[in-house]
């Protein structure tokens, strides 16, 4: 019994979603990871205790930050070697479990912080580096 072969495919895996989708997830997910970290922020600082001012105050700040640093990056991660491309963004996943973990208690020493940030940081960056990697021709340009 015979099979027919497979067709060719062109063009690498399809997109499903349109032009408008992917411009309003750019700037949506920063926005709603980064309310996400602020409530998270403020939260770990407030110990079990009250809301206040100060404490709600941390948490637009930190979130405007937070916002403000991921989509610096998502855009100038991209024309970057894909070794530093993977490199800034374990950075910045690094600082910024260790600064909510820095946060979370009272015992937490500036150590344990920096262990667990860079543990998150390394991991991050061995998979992005393996996606960047996997996603580029030889000549470093990536495949779209």
């Amino acid at each position: 019994m015979a099979h027919a072969a497979p067709a060719a495919r062109r063009g690498g895996t399809p997109d499903v979603f349109s032009e408008r989708t992917h411009a309003t997830a750019r700037w949506a997910v920063p926005v709603a990871l980064g309310l996400v970290y602020g409530y998270w922020a403020a939260a770990n600082t407030r110990y079990g205790g009250p809301i206040t001012g100060w404490n709600v105050l941390f948490g637009f700040v930190t979130t405007i930050v937070f916002i403000a640093l991921y989509m610096g990056l998502q855009a100038l991660a991209p024309r970057l070697p894909r070794e530093v491309h993977a490199v800034l963004w374990g950075a910045f996943w690094a600082i910024a479990v260790g600064f909510l973990y820095s946060l979370s208690g009272r015992g937490h020493g500036v150590l344990a912080s920096a262990v667990l940030g860079v543990a998150i940081g390394v991991a991050v960056f061995c998979t992005l580096f393996y996606r960047y990697y996997t996603h580029e021709d030889a000549a470093g340009h990536r495949i779209r």
